[in-house]
């Protein structure tokens, strides 16, 4: 891996449940999992069933010092925890980050309540690998890494729900995943998140029409996602967490509608890699 690069790539972009079959081939069927190389850095955002693939991947190249930040922990965006291969192997050193529970529940009981009995058939402490958990506070900057900022922003989500942006390199990539908007307006904290980034991910499940009947789900429309864009004046824009009815045929006649709008504008595909190179030299 070239560290003058940043990497991103999509292992899972479907929301509420993984989904199979011919219909979905293409932009595929695994949820919420996003790889982000940052240089020799390897961080993931959420942990859906995207991560047990990416698992397999960071075990066959020998990688085992990784960053996981979790967006919130409703069932799609952690079902792929306990099957991510890293978590079993006593060589590999896993940090986990949290905060849309802060001061209810930390990054360890999260865990810990979800990887147990009756959920699942062993316990946490299982796991071989040196799992270290910290917790933050929606609108605190974190610095995991050498040379790698991520500053975080509360999510309109039932439960709660943080956006990140990770700038590195002189580059911005956000996670807008999941929120829903109000009508006619945009979101003071998203655009704070999004502001001039190369790469918005963003909550694309619904479009507008579908809204009027999907009011109170927590989450948003390809539309609200151009309008977004063009006010924070963000150069790209992935549609992500896909509704896990859309078929293949459908994502991509609303990817071409939204290219329409906002030329930046594409649905994001399990496995889909983007490149960036690092304009910060220093």
């Amino acid at each position: 891996m070239d560290d003058d690069t940043l990497l991103v790539k999509f292992w899972g972009v479907r929301g509420s449940v993984p989904v199979s079959g011919p219909e979905f081939l293409h932009y595929g069927g695994n949820t919420a999992c996003i790889e982000l190389r940052c240089g020799k850095h390897r961080l993931f955002l959420d942990a859906g069933s995207g991560l047990r693939p990416a698992g397999e991947a960071l075990r066959a190249g020998g990688v085992t010092d990784i960053d996981l930040f979790f967006t919130h922990c409703h069932y799609d965006h952690i079902i792929g925890f306990p099957f991510f291969a890293p978590i079993h192997d006593r060589n590999s050193r896993i940090t986990v980050w949290s905060g849309h529970l802060a001061g209810k529940m930390t990054t360890r009981q999260m865990l810990t309540e979800f990887m147990r009995p009756p959920w699942f058939p062993a316990k946490l402490d299982i796991c071989k690998a040196n799992i270290i958990c910290n917790d933050f506070v929606s609108g605190d900057v974190l610095q995991p890494r050498d040379g790698i900022t991520i500053r975080t922003g509360s999510l309109n989500h039932p439960g709660h729900c943080i956006g990140y942006r990770v700038e590195w390199g002189g580059r911005a990539i956000a996670l807008i995943s999941d929120t829903e908007h109000e009508p006619g307006k945009l979101d003071p904290a998203v655009l704070d998140l999004i502001e001039d980034a190369d790469l918005v991910i963003y909550d694309c499940t619904y479009s507008e029409p579908e809204m009027e009947r999907r009011r109170g789900f927590g989450h948003s429309t390809w539309q609200q996602g151009v309008k977004l864009c063009e006010a924070a004046g963000a150069h790209g824009l992935a549609m992500f967490h896909h509704d896990p009815t859309r078929t293949d045929d459908e994502l991509k006649i609303i990817e071409q509608q939204a290219k329409g709008a906002f030329a930046g504008a594409f649905a994001a595909r399990d496995s889909q890699t983007l490149k960036f190179s690092r304009l910060d030299r220093g």
